[in-house]
């Protein structure tokens, strides 16, 4: 495939359902070997398609990098606006308007799922990292895989980062918040705090424990610093307010074309942090939630009040101020229905 049929299919707009051109981008290499077309710009910029969404991209040789940056987005494929962005960054480097002075590695991770216009063709993707891809045999145990290759080939220096974008099903009543995967004990870090509040995220949800997202497998493998972005609600492409995003997308931008990236002092008030408090998983067929489904993330139950039933276990309400986030009682057997949390001081927390 030729390097002008890939830039044109990064730029065009995606705010109509993938056209063919598209769709070479994003369905997968039809051969067994994935593409691997490399550009140098006018600017000096690299630009390498390393495989169907997958794009890295290599500032001039003049500049000296200092960051490696994974933008990853559609691991959900319904999960419109991220793709919007990162189409938009991409089209915005091509045409020069944009030049890297970080090494960026932009993943559209699950382009099946966008082109069926659905969150997964077979299996949530955002369950299979770390491993859980060697448990299974569908297309998109294959693609995690793939993923987590291309991840590995990619770090190199030692400033690592990973952003994950997505948008969440539902309502929230803090629209843009992130999930800071476990440190295994690490502390955490008081300068991606701000620079995630710079970006408008000013709620953060604490992971205690190793899971299987995307974002975890980049702390736990290459020691990065990486998160679960939530940037508002699931929407169709064309119908996203891209304004709402507007602080992430500029924040973004800032990181991987400036060689020091300028932040504020900073200062715990700006945060909403929350700690997990209980993990639902749905273990019988008869799983009900017992709350409407407008209702909104992070929204507080009073205590005793009953949350869901699975079977013949209820689940209700323990501590007071505890809410309820990531609520889908239409996951498989044995996946998470539901996350309940809790808000906690910042100061509680170990920070560097």
């Amino acid at each position: 495939m030729s390097f002008d049929v890939l830039r044109w299919s990064v730029s065009a707009a995606l705010a109509e359902r993938p056209d063919a051109p598209l769709a070479a981008l994003f369905q997968g290499p039809a051969q067994a070997d994935p593409i691997q077309t490399t550009q140098t710009l006018s600017n000096g910029t690299d630009v390498a398609f390393w495989d169907y969404g997958v794009i890295a991209v290599t500032p001039p040789a003049s500049v000296a990098a200092t960051k490696d940056v994974v933008i990853s987005c559609a691991v959900h494929g319904d999960e419109t606006a991220p793709i919007e962005m990162v189409r938009d960054m991409l089209q915005d480097i091509l045409s020069e308007r944009l030049v890297p002075s970080q090494r960026v590695l932009f993943l559209i991770a699950n382009p099946a799922a966008i082109l069926n216009d659905s969150r997964f063709v077979d299996v949530n993707m955002n369950r299979l990292f770390s491993g859980a891809h060697n448990q299974g045999d569908t297309a998109e145990h294959q693609r995690a895989s793939d993923i987590e290759r291309y991840v590995s080939q990619f770090f190199k220096l030692k400033q690592r980062y990973h952003y994950d974008l997505h948008t969440a099903i539902r309502d929230s009543k803090h629209e843009q918040f992130a999930v800071y995967p476990f440190t295994h004990g690490e502390p955490y870090n008081k300068q991606q705090l701000t620079f995630l509040a710079e970006c408008g995220v000013d709620t953060i949800l604490l992971n205690r424990a190793p899971t299987t997202t995307f974002s975890y497998y980049s702390v736990q493998a290459h020691k990065a610093h990486a998160f679960t972005v939530e940037l508002g609600k699931v929407r169709p492409f064309g119908q996203n307010d891209m304004s709402r995003f507007a602080q992430a997308d500029s924040g973004l931008r800032k990181l991987i074309s400036t060689e020091a990236l300028e932040l504020p002092e900073f200062s715990p008030s700006r945060h909403h942090v929350y700690d997990v408090c209980r993990t639902i998983n749905r273990q019988a067929e008869q799983f009900a939630l017992n709350f409407p489904d407008n209702v909104a993330n992070f929204t507080e139950f009073a205590q005793g009040h009953l949350l869901a039933t699975d079977g013949e276990i209820e689940y209700r309400v323990e501590q007071p101020g505890e809410r309820i986030i990531f609520p889908n009682a239409n996951v498989a057997i044995g996946q998470r229905a539901l996350l309940t949390v809790v808000p906690i001081a910042l100061e509680q927390l170990k920070l560097v």
